[in-house]
């Protein structure tokens, strides 16, 4: 049977329930579905199902009924050479190791986005889904601080570079202005608001540099601290007050964000009478696209990307672009560490005819008339999950 949960007439949908029972995270859910891999009431799930309370879920023909496990977080210093993935397969090669069978934790829990397979440092853990999503949503700009080492000596034109933003052509996007702080002649600090696949690397790559080393030292209010590598020791506390304090002030803030969103919407028609999108038209789309990549958790477009839009398709046949507006917790060694076996010691610790149309007051985002193909590139390469 189901857990109890609190469900409305027609129920959840199946990959909310599976994130909110702490199973896995909904993305994980929905490849599991897609799969074929769960059931409910011994018929096979789609996307689209949804739970109601009475029934009963199976994933792999298990039911995953029964009390639910405790909420758990973890913060892990994930050495070099472990993936965050729950699949050894994911790169194809037997002899590399994923963090879930890395730690052997006896709670079932997943990585909170990336951390790629050549850097070291912060991860978390965790068995509740929505917190992932609450971490992972990239328009709430959470900070993650790296320290880096590159190939050859820094000066300021790199660090200016840097500070100021990187056009990445395999993204196709211009990350966000960023701290930057040198801390020796090859090495820095870094502190990003996204999380673009492998966005250190690229930026330095961009520029002249060569990462040679990567230790991800911060997320949020979460410090690695002098956990060793291997370590990992549990969120609680005030720390965990303090994360708790953090995502609800951004969930806050996004919710009067939307409400303002709908209401400058509520302003303008569909189309003028030529048949095309006109001025109100093209504000209704740009919200439109907006409210598509709030639901999808996708960050908004940032001035940035907006001068690097109109850059680049400036002159361009039938392109058109639009401006609108831890005290007391307990540090473990993982069982399967090579590094040691032992539990560590307690730590301390749109411009139209000249107006503009703003869609909240932190922000002005811009649409570009893409063709299909252009939009599923920047989809794939850009996401909500730091892979740097």
């Amino acid at each position: 049977m189901t857990k109890e949960m609190d469900m409305d007439a027609q129920g959840m949908r199946l990959n909310k329930y599976l994130s909110a029972v702490g199973y896995c995270s909904r993305r994980d859910a929905d490849k599991l579905i897609d799969e074929g891999a769960v059931t409910v009431d011994g018929e096979p799930a789609t996307l689209g199902t949804r739970v109601r309370n009475g029934q009963t879920v199976a994933v792999n023909g298990k039911d995953i009924a029964g009390k639910k496990e405790r909420s758990v977080l973890l913060a892990v210093n994930k050495p070099r050479g472990i993936i965050c993935s729950t699949k050894d397969d994911d790169h194809g090669d037997v002899h590399v190791q994923n963090i879930v069978d890395f730690l052997h934790y006896p709670i079932r829990i997943y990585p909170i986005g990336r951390l790629d397979k050549e850097s070291d440092g912060l991860i978390l853990m965790t068995n509740e889904g929505d917190l992932v999503n609450r971490i992972l949503r990239a328009r709430f700009m959470h900070e993650k601080e790296y320290v880096c080492t590159v190939n050859r000596p820094i000066d300021e034109t790199f660090l200016r570079g840097m500070r100021a933003g990187v056009y990445i052509p395999e993204l196709e996007t211009t990350t966000r202005p960023c701290k930057v702080t040198k801390t020796g002649t090859r090495s820095f600090r870094i502190v990003l608001t996204q999380g673009l696949n492998r966005q250190i690397r690229r930026m330095c790559e961009q520029l002249g540099y060569h990462v040679r080393a990567l230790k991800r030292i911060r997320i949020m209010n979460i410090r690695l601290g002098d956990l060793e590598k291997g370590e990992y020791r549990e969120v609680a506390g005030e720390e965990l007050e303090e994360l708790m304090k953090l995502l609800d002030s951004r969930d806050e803030a996004s919710d009067k964000e939307m409400q303002m969103m709908y209401a400058d919407i509520e302003k303008y028609g569909d189309e003028d009478a030529s048949g095309g999108l006109g001025e109100s038209g093209h504000a209704r789309r740009a919200a439109r696209e907006e409210r598509e990549r709030f639901a999808r958790g996708e960050r908004n477009f940032g001035r940035n990307d907006r001068e690097e839009e109109v850059r680049r398709n400036s002159g361009r046949d039938g392109a058109k672009v639009f401006r609108s507006g831890s005290s007391g917790n307990v540090v473990y060694r993982s069982k399967n560490s090579a590094f040691s076996a032992k539990p560590a010691e307690k730590t301390a610790g749109k411009r139209n005819g000249g107006k503009d149309v703003h869609f909240s007051t932190s922000h002005k985002i811009t649409i570009t008339r893409r063709t299909g193909d252009e939009d599923g590139r920047r989809r794939k390469n850009r996401g909500d999950e730091e892979n740097s």
